[in-house]
């Protein structure tokens, strides 16, 4: 098991990063509003698919290069840093766009929406990024502790939030998207209150030294 401050730390990062739009989010929300809340659900199943892959092919990998490569771990360190910076600019920059202003889409089957749920995550990098630089320094190497172990565990937690709030966001796009319509100034306070706490998490991560 992960340490407990690491596993929370990670935890609130992982809920952070899901609550700042991507391409999965906004895929799921499209489909929630353009074809109902049971083909948002069936896209998220897709997408869930596509963290799995993830998960196991970074906690593998984490496992070796954490042991066999000097300096991977503040080579990743550094990637996630920069990254997570990435993302406070993106929720905070001039002319940000919310999830919920989307157009319709075509009428698609349940295994064509599980389909491009699966392959929309699988091509974002937001997810790539997550498993390859940020879960590794959630990762305590000095304890005797599994990094395989570890690296599943935390995988798994990340996995279990993305889907629960994505869940819930699917189920009430559309009274969501409503809302924020007539209250701009709500998204405009989600967009700075995600992009400081990303930012927080970058600064830091860029100044932590190895555990």
């Amino acid at each position: 098991m992960p340490e407990l401050s690491n596993l929370l730390a990670f935890s609130l990062i992982a809920l952070g990063m899901v609550l700042t739009p991507g391409p999965n989010m906004i895929y799921v929300i499209s489909r929630s509003i353009s074809q109902g809340r049971k083909a948002g659900l069936i896209s998220l199943g897709g997408v869930g698919i596509g963290f799995l892959f993830y998960m196991l092919c970074a906690a593998f990998g984490i496992t070796g290069l954490l042991m066999a490569v000097p300096y991977a771990y503040d080579a990743l360190r550094l990637a996630g840093a920069a990254y997570l910076a990435y993302l406070a600019w993106q929720a905070v920059r001039p002319g940000g766009r919310s999830p919920f202003q989307i157009k319709d889409l075509p009428q698609d089957s349940n295994r064509q929406l599980f389909f491009m749920g699966m392959i929309t995550n699988l091509f974002n990098p937001k997810v790539a990024m997550i498993y390859l630089s940020l879960l590794p320094q959630f990762i305590s190497v000095d304890n005797g502790t599994s990094v395989l172990g570890q690296s599943l565990v935390l995988g798994s937690v990340q996995i279990g939030i993305s889907l629960m709030v994505n869940a819930t966001i699917a189920m009430a796009a559309g009274s969501i998207a409503f809302f924020l319509t007539q209250r701009p100034s709500w998204a405009m306070m989600q967009r700075w209150l995600m992009g400081t706490v990303l930012f927080g998490f970058a600064v830091r991560m860029a100044v932590e030294s190895k555990r």
